[in-house]
């Protein structure tokens, strides 16, 4: 049994006792101030911002152990104990692990420790909580916590053994029947009203019991092996003082009076020290010796009893030290466990051999019932063939050859019946080769039986791995749950977002559609306009057309005419400023072309600021304009 699984024996009694309502859940506020005093009495540093960050959800409701479980674990047993290899060890400080079980005693004990009210208990309050330290430490690794009753006569066996008085094992057998076990043992309630009926105990004054509970509880819980006065040999002074020894596995330590409050030294012990009787010297008697790797310690015990008892415990010492063991009641503990198991193992396999052989006895029985009724068959036959001979008898030879024939029939009969009877004892030799191999089986099944063991304790291992899984992925859930929170949340505003916008572009199609109508009356208008900057430009093209040809007319008008030219002056003479004439032509013809350029500019401009104005903008230049200047270009 490691040191965790020894307080969390202690813890789940506490967890218990504060569930009041025996729900198997604890509320948030008590199991604070449970933390608070698993802090204290385990000498770890307070963290109250780790408390309260694991109780900080809405969740206001108890919690189980299964839910405790994981801060316990972390924030608490984790950090107290630490694993270097395959045992635990506790790191240094001031704790002390009989105030930690104190503590959830005193929790456990307000609840479920009713004593007699009138004082006559047989055990102390003090007593009481020495059993329960007891109680849990010979109880199964199971929950809720039991001891078997083998477990329960090894314990009292102790306490009357401390006490030189004998248990008696029928007063013991009967209290245990009288108790109800539901799961195969004693709840530590029901072991101390079993001690506290005074029917196991009877007679014993409550002060040599207090000391008897002393006494196994130090060679127990505390791993003394024996203590006791000796005397010791100095070093120095070579003199020799009386002292109070006590013996663990790990070392043997000496105080000055029985007290303990004054410690005079210690000797280590280890695989390499060894236990020597040494003849008697000095005037000292029933002398022995331990031996270390640096010095010989010399003592002398008060008889050869007390010598012998003291030099084996010394053995028993040095033998856990060499096994690497630190506890001798520990190893005695797992050992008698082993035992119980060997010993429900064989008695499993007796009664199956039981079962076996009585289906065995069974068969054999039926084939006796079967061969007595064969036999019975053969004797009706004789008495048949004996009668049927007498009336053959009587008879004529015939019916005698027929009996004779009905003999011989019988008597092959007879010997197929032996035939069956031989094929019989066949079988049952068959029979009992298939018991050994049955046996041979039943080996092989119990090395099976130590592999799934095996496999169990490798599943405990890989379940407690799970358990701490488990807790990582409740944690990234836990995150999770929030992303989801803020993504509701940016939902949410996207859509109120988006409705807005949705607004806006309800506004912005009308905008659109009115610019569409007002789009559509700007075409409609530029067609107009099209329409009259084409009747225009071909009322200017039939101009231009009459100024060409009233051009070509002043052409030939202004044609000068040669001496002995063959043509004549149609009009009967010629111009005598011909220079000048052709000055005037060239002036109206750029007179014309400005005319049509500015004629053509003042349309453009008036389609392109209807396009833009949504036709608001002047008309082009009337018809008649265009008529005028084109006649005053003609005139010039």
């Amino acid at each position: 049994m490691d040191l965790r699984a020894e307080l969390l024996k202690s813890i789940w009694y506490a967890f218990t006792a504060l569930d009041v309502e025996k729900s198997g859940k604890v509320s948030k506020s008590q199991l604070k101030v449970l933390s608070h005093n698993l802090y204290t009495v385990l000498c770890i540093p307070h963290d109250p911002v780790a408390l309260e960050e694991h109780f900080r959800d809405d969740d206001d409701g108890p919690v189980s152990s299964q839910g405790y479980m994981p801060y316990l674990n972390k924030y608490i047993l984790d950090k107290h104990i630490h694993q270097p290899g395959s045992c635990l060890q506790v790191e240094e400080g001031a704790f002390v692990k009989e105030n930690f079980d104190e503590l959830c005693w005193t929790l456990t004990a307000k609840k479920n420790y009713k004593p007699d009210r009138n004082g006559n208990s047989v055990v102390s309050h003090q007593d009481a909580f020495k059993l329960w330290c007891l109680f849990n430490f010979l109880s199964e690794d199971k929950y809720p916590l039991i001891m078997v009753p083998d477990e329960v006569e090894y314990l009292l066996k102790k306490i009357c053994t401390a006490m030189n008085v004998e248990l008696n094992s029928c007063e013991l057998d009967d209290c245990l029947s009288q108790e109800p076990q539901g799961q195969g043992g004693l709840t530590v309630w029901q072991f101390l009203d079993m001690v506290n009926s005074g029917r196991l105990l009877r007679g014993i004054e409550q002060e040599a019991i207090s000391m008897a509970v002393e006494e196994v509880y130090q060679e127990v819980i505390e791993d003394v092996l024996k203590q006791g006065y000796l005397w010791k040999k100095g070093q120095l002074r070579r003199n020799w003082s009386e002292r109070w020894f006590m013996l663990k596995p790990s070392a043997l330590s000496y105080y000055m009076s029985e007290e303990r409050k004054e410690k005079k030294g210690s000797i280590t012990l280890d695989k390499h020290c060894c236990v020597e009787v040494l003849p008697d010297r000095d005037g000292k008697r029933c002398m022995f010796c331990v031996k270390t790797s640096s010095r010989t310690y010399e003592m002398s015990a008060s008889d050869t009893r007390q010598r012998q008892e003291w030099t084996l415990a010394i053995q028993t010492a040095i033998r856990l030290q060499a096994e690497g063991k630190k506890s001798l009641h520990k190893d005695l503990k797992q050992k008698r466990r082993e035992q119980r198991e060997q010993r429900e193992q064989r008695k499993a396999a007796k009664e199956e051999e039981t079962q076996r052989l009585k289906q065995l006895q069974e068969e054999k029985e039926r084939k006796l019932q079967e061969l007595e009724l064969l036999k019975e068959a053969q004797r009706q036959a004789e008495i048949l063939l004996q009668e049927e001979e007498q009336r053959r008898r009587k008879q004529h030879e015939e019916m005698q050859r027929t009996l004779e024939i009905q003999l011989q029939e019988a008597e092959q009969a007879r010997a197929s019946m032996q035939a069956e009877m031989v094929l019989k004892e066949e079988e049952a030799e068959r029979q009992r080769k298939r018991i050994m191999e049955l046996e041979e089986m039943q080996e092989r099944l119990q090395e099976a039986l130590q592999q799934e063991v095996k496999a169990r304790h490798d599943e405990e291992s890989v379940r407690y791995a799970q358990a701490r899984l488990l807790a990582e992925e409740e944690e990234k859930l836990k995150q999770l749950m929030k992303l989801k929170e803020e993504q509701e949340e940016y939902i949410i505003k996207t859509q109120l977002e988006k409705q807005v916008l949705k607004q806006e572009m309800e506004n912005k199609n009308k905008c659109l559609e009115e610019a569409q109508k007002q789009l559509e009356e700007v075409r409609v208008n530029r067609l107009r306009v099209d329409q009259d900057v084409m009747a225009a430009q071909r009322k200017l093209r039939q101009a231009s057309t009459n100024v060409k040809h009233w051009n070509v007319q002043m052409n030939r008008l202004m044609h000068p005419i040669e001496p002995g030219d063959k043509r004549t002056n149609m009009s009967g003479g010629g111009f005598a400023g011909y220079a000048p004439l052709m000055c005037r032509r060239d002036s109206s013809l750029k007179l014309k072309q400005k005319v049509e350029d500015k004629g053509s500019e003042p349309v453009r401009q008036s389609s392109k600021e209807n396009v833009s104005n949504g036709g608001s903008s002047s008309s082009p230049l009337p018809s008649s304009d265009a008529d005028t200047m084109a006649t005053e270009a003609s005139n010039q």
